[in-house]
């Protein structure tokens, strides 16, 4: 018999809320609720030493099918490439011009979110158009 785990996708990050903002935008994901015992984020942050203040963010998909994202600050920058990077499709199921004004689209409302755009690779034989981008700490994904 097949078990299917859950997946839970991490980000190294200076700022965990910012970025787990970011992403909960980018894919209609929302923060957890705070933890037991405190009405809001708000309480629970004011209840920390400072230094412990955005150490960690979790944002869920509301209809819990996706996975969840763990955002934690860490002390060093990005340095290299991603290893890893996420692909947020968009405009499944159209072609051509359609999926192309979908992906420019996106790309617009998610560069006002705060994302850079890095390169747009249009389809050719082998491989669909994407737009290479990176979110607020500069970490590549692909709209595909």
């Amino acid at each position: 018999m097949t078990v299917i785990r859950q997946v839970q996708v991490t980000f190294d990050c200076a700022s965990p809320e910012r970025v787990g903002r970011f992403w909960c935008e980018v894919l209609g994901y929302v923060p957890t609720p705070p933890p037991q015992g405190f009405a809001s984020w708000e309480e629970y942050t004011g209840s920390q030493a400072p230094e412990d203040r955005d150490s960690w963010f979790v944002a869920k998909d509301p209809s819990g099918v996706g996975p969840r994202l763990y955002f934690q600050r860490v002390p060093e920058g990005k340095s290299a490439k991603n290893r890893v990077h996420l692909d947020v499709r968009v405009g499944t199921g159209l072609v051509g011009d359609e999926r192309l004004a979908a992906l420019t689209a996106e790309s617009e409302r998610l560069v006002a979110l705060g994302a850079v755009v890095d390169r747009v690779l249009y389809a050719d034989e082998e491989n669909e158009s994407c737009i290479n981008m990176r979110d607020v700490e500069g970490n590549e994904f692909c709209l595909d």
